[in-house]
């Protein structure tokens, strides 16, 4: 049975953690470090400006762009709900309107470009994982699609937060979350029963431990250490599936552990790695040169 998406059972803006505001109020302190002029200009009258989407897309980063504005004293209304997909292309100017936004001239200006700049990378992400998702179900894989740390220093929580908005798993978010024994681990240590031996006596009971593997006489050591979790890395699909099947059927009935690919995957060449045996699959293309989807926030002309 394929994992539900978080969307499904829940609100993702709940598992946010207490300093993400923090981190909003990073962004608008980054972009205004000095004096405001163009606030200057335009003064602090109240307008209304619409929040157009650009091109098809997963709308995801609904907390960040509200509380954006809320820090500047404005309010958002929604159009769209988190998670639903759009598409402008056949709606007169190629965009549709996604949000409201009113405040002062001057907030509105001022949250513009951050507001913008984590609604367009979530989306981008959701959308890419959207597509990621709905590949596995076509090959009715029951495995689990999961992204990686390869993420934008400072915008990790936005670009995780997207993964699961778009249906896939977030993978381990920070080194305290998972042990993760790399070929730079083992290389240091000697050995990879050396490797896991210490890791487990730091991580105890409650931290899996995951090794990356370039052999199945590799991965059978790690499985005899201990591992949690096997990463076969940059196997080819026929490759993997192959090992994952061997090591399944060697190791049934005395250990148990799961097997995850990584390695180059993107949406055009993972078909075949989906394959009876592999459990995970992890994408660095999930967060590494994902298009974002584009939005243009537009103050309304006055009346006259």
């Amino acid at each position: 049975m394929s994992t539900p998406r978080a969307l499904e059972v829940g609100n993702p803006a709940h598992l946010l953690p207490t300093n993400w505001k923090r981190t909003v109020a990073s962004w608008l302190d980054e972009d205004t470090p000095s004096f405001d002029c163009g606030g200057f200009v335009v003064g602090d009258s109240e307008q209304d400006a619409i929040l157009y989407g650009k091109a098809p897309g997963v709308l995801a980063g609904v907390p960040f762009f509200d509380e954006v504005f809320h820090q500047l004293g404005c309010t958002v209304e929604w159009s769209l709900r988190e998670g639903e997909y759009f598409d402008p292309s056949a709606l007169p100017g190629k965009k549709q309107e996604v949000a409201r936004v009113r405040g002062p001239a001057r907030a509105l200006l001022l949250g513009e470009r951050p507001a913008l700049n984590a609604l367009a990378r979530a989306s981008g992400i959701a959308t890419r994982a959207r597509r990621l998702r709905e590949l596995k179900d076509k090959h009715s894989w029951n495995g689990v699609i999961a992204g990686t740390r390869k993420t934008t220093p400072g915008f990790r929580i936005v670009e995780k937060y997207a993964m699961l908005v778009g249906g896939v798993d977030t993978h381990r978010h920070d080194l305290s979350s998972m042990i993760m024994l790399k070929d730079n681990h083992i290389w240091a240590t000697g050995s990879i029963t050396a490797a896991v031996r210490a890791a487990r006596a730091a991580g105890g009971f409650a931290l899996k431990i995951e090794v990356e593997c370039q052999s199945e006489a590799e991965a059978d050591e790690a499985i005899e250490a201990g591992a949690d979790i096997v990463m076969l890395d940059n196997f080819d699909g026929p490759g993997i599936c192959a090992a994952s099947l061997s090591l399944k059927k060697r190791w049934q009935g005395k250990k148990m552990f799961l097997i995850e690919g990584s390695g180059g995957l993107t949406e055009e060449n993972v078909g075949p790695h989906f394959g009876e045996g592999v459990d995970i699959l992890s994408f660095g293309s999930l967060t590494q040169s994902v298009p974002h989807i584009d939005f243009s926030l537009k103050v309304q002309p006055r009346k006259k």
